[in-house]
């Protein structure tokens, strides 16, 4: 099956390829417009099964160009960071629902058997105390990343309903694991702590995630692909809910790091209190569980980040340092960079 996955250097795209390499894929094209999240040395060591396009989901011509003779499309291109959002939205805008528009129009005249959304529980707003988010829940997100991914979806749907392109939407929750760009709360406190830099932390830190290793996000992606129903939204979730402060002081743990390099800082505007997804339907319909427990992955994804010092330092170059300082005023922004 020739398979194209969007957004396929980034965090979860690459690890997506990884998987569909291991589970003997052999005609992907892996595409990406490399924004500073996107890193082509996250598909190093592929070798020839994998064909790397650089290019932006919101051009239509090398959008026809490279789905030809596509089956699938594992459309996963985003721009994913709340924080960013709630500072400048028109980039959310214009690659999360322009660009997915353009993608759904390409893949229907393309002859696309199978598109499946890659999403995040975030549409669905915030919980209280108690209480998960269903597929039936309705979209009410409250950032602009969250409203342009609900965008998507909900033009991702009316494109099943009036076009009858095979559409299945998938939402996730928090993911973590090898190749996450570091300034995701898990990432960031990594390679902070793994320098003996400060750790920020928003609020009071009791804001609750559910976590899931990316790994088992990518293998709901492929159940998706292969089993699940067009027109139906299926939620992945870890059932690992901790609070960011629990998180922080867990790494600083396995990371040998001292408990005081936690700095409280001011809190998100309209910082979401709590997430958690049922995924009874992914079990029910595509034989979904996840298998990696967090206390494992975690100490797992710490490792990895040790290990691979190459990979992340270069990273933290003065745009990223100006970004830390900018978003986190107060708090040292070196990380070893």
């Amino acid at each position: 099956m020739r398979i194209v996955v969007t957004g396929a250097a980034g965090f979860i795209g690459s690890n997506l390829v990884r998987l569909l390499c291991a589970e003997g894929e052999d005609e992907l094209v892996a595409l990406d417009a490399l924004t500073y999240a996107g890193n082509p040395a996250n598909l190093d060591g592929l070798g020839d099964r994998v064909r790397f396009v650089r290019a932006d989901i919101r051009d239509a011509g090398l959008m026809a160009d490279a789905l030809a003779g596509a089956q699938a499309v594992l459309h996963l291109a985003a721009e994913s960071h709340v924080d960013r959002s709630i500072r400048d939205a028109r980039g959310f805008l214009e690659t999360n629902v322009i660009g997915t528009q353009v993608l759904l129009d390409t893949a229907r005249a393309a002859g696309v058997e199978r598109f499946v959304q890659v999403s995040t529980d975030e549409v669905y707003g915030s919980l209280g105390e108690s209480g998960q988010f269903t597929e039936d829940s309705p979209p009410a997100p409250r950032s602009p990343y969250a409203a342009s991914k609900a965008a998507a979806d909900l033009l991702a749907l009316a494109h099943h309903t009036t076009h009858g392109l095979p559409v299945v939407v998938t939402r996730c929750s928090n993911n973590y694991g090898p190749y996450q760009f570091p300034e995701k709360l898990i990432p960031l406190t990594i390679v902070r702590a793994l320098a003996g830099e400060p750790v920020p932390v928003y609020g009071d830190g009791r804001n609750v995630r559910d976590w899931i290793h990316v790994e088992d996000h990518c293998r709901g992606i492929l159940a998706a692909l292969r089993h699940g129903r067009p027109g139906r939204v299926y939620n992945f979730g870890g059932g690992a809910e901790r609070t960011n402060l629990e998180m922080v002081r867990a790494i600083l743990r396995l990371t040998g790091a001292p408990a005081d390099l936690v700095r409280f800082v001011a809190d998100r505007p309209g910082h979401d209190f709590r997430y958690a997804v049922d995924a009874g339907r992914s079990r029910s319909e595509l034989d979904w569980v996840p298998r990696t427990d967090l206390e494992t992955g975690l100490a797992e994804t710490v490792r990895w980040y040790r290990d691979h010092p190459g990979w992340w330092r270069p990273l933290l170059g003065p745009e990223y340092q100006a970004y830390i300082r900018r978003q986190y005023g107060g708090v040292g922004a070196d990380a070893g960079g």
